[in-house]
């Protein structure tokens, strides 16, 4: 669930509830109602289940229990848009949600706003649990926007098998750069502290906050490029088994993996498929849609390894959020990494750490406590967030998690190494 010292008051909460709803609409605007329900996989979700799913979240957590008379407009949405909450009740089968053509897109945007509209009533009515409500809905936007994030990232999955190459954000040139040399700041280590322990929103697996002991250890400046990349594939870093965990190498070799998710060669060029539609590889720009595996390979071929969260989180708590990160309210932003970015943004940056609780950690009762905390198994920690990550998600004790074997999200890698 959250860990919160200082939740928004109802006012604030109202702000907050509108500008994330105005932002799905913004990333949804631009799609056909054949575009919604493309699931190209079993870990991506059509667009109209992400809009109904996030409207399903405020129903059954908030307005069910706390607004008196809440009806909604059909008890069998409960059952559909449900995801892995199994305290919440049973859930149409993950795999089949492209399948569900009815309710139709009218039905669904009707949905969020009788939602919309009943959660409006609720955080008005000057109530003496106000403030309870408001945190719920501060964590229902943040949940949102976790799947505004998904919207896109499964979206150019799913518009990746159109041979006709289709476009979602209007194709654009990327500046020309020059290569940026690769250089690492030294951290002392020692005895430090992670994790969140201040004003402001965070989900429970960011804390407790606690001590752990860090080696000194060098960090890079910069995440690594498309062009270090090419290197790596030039190289014969993906057939060369020396690099690789074992595991990772069978699974390359079995999925025939050469290159990045996206990527093709023609007439000697690099290309990739993004949500601007195919464009030539930006050599300068952070490298994007790789695994674990292929991280973790690549950082041994260049003579380092993987960060630790910790050490992550030590070396850029101090660093401004700004960056290439999805914009406010209906802002959507570049949606592709960019040469030349800050620390945030741009992509997640895969980790040396397993996502497991934190010393001390414990999730909520109830079914808000299977948010993080049932997860908690052969996950890997990626921080920083990315160019389709919402501004207001990002802070430094942020961790997002998914599989080593995973590529469709804006993963890409910064390199460490430990210090002489």
């Amino acid at each position: 669930m959250t860990a919160l010292t200082a939740p928004l008051a109802p006012p604030q909460a109202i702000d907050l509830f509108e500008r994330t709803r105005a932002r799905t609409d913004a990333l949804a605007a631009p799609l056909s109602p054949e575009d919604t329900m493309l699931q190209s996989m079993e870990d991506a979700s059509p667009v109209k289940w992400h809009l109904a799913h996030t409207t399903w979240f405020f129903e059954e957590f908030i307005l069910k229990p706390r607004l008196p008379g809440y009806t909604s407009p059909d008890d069998r949405f409960a059952f559909l848009f449900n995801s892995y909450y199994t305290q919440a009740g049973p859930r149409h089968a993950r795999d089949k949600r492209g399948l569900v053509s009815r309710p139709g897109g009218d039905a669904v945007r009707s949905y969020r706003a009788h939602v919309e509209d009943s959660l409006a009533t609720l955080l008005n009515a000057g109530r003496d649990d106000g403030d309870d409500i408001a945190a719920l809905v501060e964590l229902g936007c943040h949940h949102e926007m976790q799947h505004q994030e998904l919207l896109v990232t499964d979206l150019l999955h799913g518009l990746s098998f159109n041979p006709l190459l289709p476009t979602y954000k209007d194709p654009a040139p990327l500046p020309v750069t020059t290569e940026v040399s690769q250089t690492f700041t030294r951290h002392a280590g020692g005895l430090v502290e992670i994790g969140h322990d201040g004003p402001g929103f965070a989900y429970d697996c960011e804390g407790p906050r606690h001590k752990t002991y860090l080696a000194p250890f060098e960090i890079a400046d910069r995440t690594v490029t498309n062009r270090d990349w090419i290197a790596f594939m030039q190289d014969g870093g993906y057939d060369d088994a020396r690099h690789w965990l074992m595991e990772g190498h069978a699974f390359a070799q079995r999925e025939g993996w050469e290159h990045p998710l996206y990527w093709w060669q023609q007439d000697g060029v690099w290309w990739t498929f993004t949500l601007r539609g195919p464009q030539p590889v930006a050599r300068d720009a952070p490298v994007v849609h790789v695994s674990y595996y292929e991280a973790d390979a690549f950082a041994r071929w260049a003579g380092a390894r993987l960060p630790t969260e910790a050490e992550h989180e030590t070396a850029f708590r101090d660093t401004p959020i700004a960056g290439n990160l999805m914009g406010d309210a209906g802002a959507i932003g570049a949606l592709r990494p960019l040469p030349g970015a800050g620390v945030w943004g741009d992509v997640w940056e895969w980790t040396a750490s397993d996502f497991a609780p934190y010393p001390g950690f414990r999730a909520p009762e109830g079914a808000l406590g299977e948010y993080n905390g049932k997860f908690m198994v052969n996950q890997r920690v990626l921080r920083g967030g990315s160019c389709a990550t919402p501004r207001k998600q990002m802070r430094a004790t942020y961790r997002t998690f998914f599989y080593p074997h995973q590529r469709w999200q804006m993963m890409g890698l910064r390199l460490a190494r430990d210090a002489a």
